[in-house]
C-alpha cells in the first residue's frame, strides 16, 4: 500500500483519506524447474497488469517497494536487497525484520529509481499502488513483478496469492507453501481458543484512526478489509456494516458515527504514543458514552503488527486477539 489514496502509507501519521485501486485476479504458471524447492531454472508468473514476469532463473537480489511485499520476501528466507521507507518498516512489522545492512530505497509511493538501479537487482516487486510512471522507468533496467495490494472481494485469498507468486519467482515455493500451511493452522487453533473462552459468534469492530487539528478521524476495518476477514475466520462476526474501498475495505467515519453501536469488542491498532481513542477522545463526553466504552471493550493490540502484510502479520494479529479477548 502508499499513501493515504493508496493504503499502507494510509496507516501512518498522514492517513488522512483511503481509497485505493481495482484489479482483475491473476493467475500463476510455474515451469517444471520452478516448482522445485529452490533449483535453478526458468520461472514465469502473471502479475496483476496480465503482464507476463519471465525470469531465467530465481531472482535472488530482490528490492520490495511496498511492505507487505518485503515481508513476504524475509518470511521466504529472501532478504531483500532493497526496501522503500526502511525505518517505517521497521516500526510497523515486527513479524518479520530486515537485515540491516539493507538498503533505504526512498519513500513508498515515490521510490528513488537511481537508488534502485544503483542495486542491479533480479527482481523488484511492488503493489499497484505504485504509479504506472514509476513502474516503466524501473522496467528498463529490472523486471517488475506488480501484484495487486488488496482486493476487498477475497481479501485472504489476494494476499495468499500474492506470497505464491513472489515464491515462484524466487525460488521458494516450499517455503511458501508451509507459510500458508502455518497460517491455516493459526486461524484454526485461535478459533478454537476464541470458543473455548465463550467468544464464538460475539460482535467486534477493528479499525484505527488519527487526531488533527482537533478532529479525531476513525478509519473503520469494513467488510473486505484483510483484518476483518480474518477475525470473521476466527469466529467473530463484523458489527460495522458501513462500506469500505474496493481494495483495502477500508471506511471512515466520526466518533459520533459509533453511537448506532452496541456492546462489542472494539479492537484497534496504533503505533508509539499516537493513540486518539485513550488520547484525544479520552474525555469526550460522546466516546466516554458508547456501550463497548463504558463495559471496557475498547482493546489496543501490540504496536507492530502490519495490517495489510502477509501471513506472518496476519498471525501476529491472531496471536493479539487471542492473548486479549480470551486471555
Amino acid at each position: 500500500m502508499t499513501s493515504a489514496k493508496k493504503t499502507p502509507a494510509i496507516a501512518l501519521g498522514a492517513v488522512a483519506a483511503a481509497s485505493l485501486l481495482l484489479l482483475t485476479a491473476c493467475g500463476t504458471t510455474e515451469t517444471p524447474d520452478a516448482a522445485t524447492d529452490g533449483a535453478a531454472g526458468a520461472v514465469t508468473v502473471t502479475d496483476d497488469r496480465g503482464e507476463e514476469v519471465a525470469l531465467d532463473a530465481p531472482a535472488k537480489d530482490v528490492v520490495a517497494l511496498e511492505w507487505n511485499t518485503a515481508e513476504n520476501l524475509v518470511a521466504l528466507g529472501v532478504m531483500p536487497t532493497g526496501v522503500a521507507d526502511v525505518a517505517g518498516y521497521t516500526a510497523w512489522v515486527q513479524s518479520e525484520p530486515l537485515d540491516e545492512g539493507v538498503t533505504d530505497v526512498g519513500m513508498r509511493g515515490e521510490p528513488s529509481v537511481d537508488a534502485i538501479a544503483g542495486l542491479a537487482p533480479d527482481l523488484v516487486v511492488t503493489t499497484s499502488d505504485l504509479p504506472d510512471t514509476v513502474v516503466s522507468q524501473i522496467e528498463e533496467f529490472a523486471p517488475v513483478l506488480v501484484v495487486r495490494g488488496a482486493d476487498a472481494s477475497d481479501p485472504i485469498g489476494q494476499m495468499e496469492e500474492n506470497l505464491e507468486r513472489i515464491a515462484t519467482l524466487t525460488g521458494t515455493e516450499d517455503e511458501g507453501e508451509a507459510l500458508l500451511d502455518g497460517f491455516h493452522a493459526k486461524v484454526d487453533e485461535g478459533k478454537a481458543a476464541l470458543a473455548d473462552a465463550g467468544l464464538a459468534g460475539e460482535p467486534f469492530m477493528m479499525s484505527d484512526s488519527w487526531a488533527s487539528g482537533g478532529q479525531v478521524s476513525i478509519r473503520p476495518f469494513a467488510e473486505g478489509a484483510l483484518l476483518t476477514a480474518v477475525t470473521e475466520e476466527l469466529g467473530l462476526e463484523n458489527a460495522w456494516t458501513g462500506e469500505g474501498d474496493a481494495d483495502y475495505g477500508l471506511g471512515s467515519t466520526d466518533v459520533e458515527g459509533l453511537t448506532g453501536l452496541g456492546d462489542l469488542e472494539f479492537l484497534y491498532i496504533t503505533n508509539g504514543d499516537a493513540d486518539a481513542y485513550a488520547v484525544d477522545l479520552a474525555d469526550n463526553a460522546v466516546w466516554k458514552s458508547l456501550p463497548f466504552v463504558a463495559s471496557g471493550n475498547v482493546h489496543r493490540l501490540p504496536d507492530g503488527i502490519w495490517m495489510f502484510g502477509g501471513p506472518s502479520s496476519m498471525n501476529d494479529y491472531i496471536d493479539a486477539v487471542v492473548d486479549t479477548l480470551a486471555n
